[in-house]
């Protein structure tokens, strides 16, 4: 059976687009003019991708997220025209996996597609992750890169437990401190910085150019999608 996806835009331009580079790549592609339809379709269809454009003529995509999100972690990759950092951000604190804005490229959408699809494991099931020669194991805590252990502080390897369970998803600043460091902490970004300094000259074959802990700038970090077993 084919996966399904779901695009929620009332532009019809751009659903014939996105219609036919989903089919082929193999998908069983539906679609919604308006934010009401789309909640709907997503209840009764459960695609494995939704793509959302903010712009919509009954409900502004961020409350389509906030909505779907009371009740779904389906993942949603949002498409605007918008190119603010501020909507961008806003986006993914209401729970999009990604933020791809209008217009795009083909290879590139499909690339954030599939990212955003493996994070659908349910973040429990994750127990070892594996990255090249990095490997994570969230059951015995121990963390090994070419087959020596990495000592990590316990801020460290929260801090990259973190990004582990949510691979090509990106995290927003406010969303890394409230998790790590709690709600009082979504100022300090200066924490940030510095434990992913650390956590990169830790785990990064050359932390000057990191492979794995990737910065979106103004937003926040994307870790580098693995194999997660």
């Amino acid at each position: 059976m084919k996966p399904v996806a779901l695009i929620i835009d009332d532009e019809i331009q751009i659903r014939r687009l996105l219609r036919v580079v989903l089919e082929a790549e193999n998908y069983q592609v539906h679609e919604a003019e308006t934010g009401q339809q789309g909640l709907m379709e997503i209840a009764s269809r459960r695609p494995v991708i939704t793509l959302l454009d903010l712009g919509l003529p009954d409900l502004d995509g961020l409350e389509v997220l906030r909505r779907l999100r009371e009740w779904s972690e389906a993942p949603v990759i949002v498409l605007s025209v918008r190119d603010d950092e501020q909507g961008k951000v806003a986006a993914l604190d209401a729970g999009a996996e990604d933020y791809v804005t209008k217009p795009f490229s083909t290879p590139e959408l499909l690339a954030r597609l599939r990212a955003a699809q493996r994070k659908t494991r349910p973040e429990e099931e994750v127990s070892v992750f594996k990255s090249s020669d990095l490997i994570v194991d969230l059951t015995a805590r121990v963390v090994t890169r070419g087959g020596h252990e990495i000592k990590l502080t316990a801020t460290e390897y929260a801090l990259l437990r973190l990004f582990v369970r949510h691979p090509g998803r990106v995290l927003t600043h406010r969303y890394i401190l409230r998790e790590i460091w709690g709600p009082k902490s979504e100022e300090h970004r200066q924490y940030l910085r510095v434990y992913v300094t650390h956590l990169r000259q830790k785990i990064e074959t050359d932390p000057t150019k990191p492979r794995l802990i990737k910065t979106e700038p103004g937003i926040g970090y994307r870790f580098e999608a693995g194999e997660a077993t």
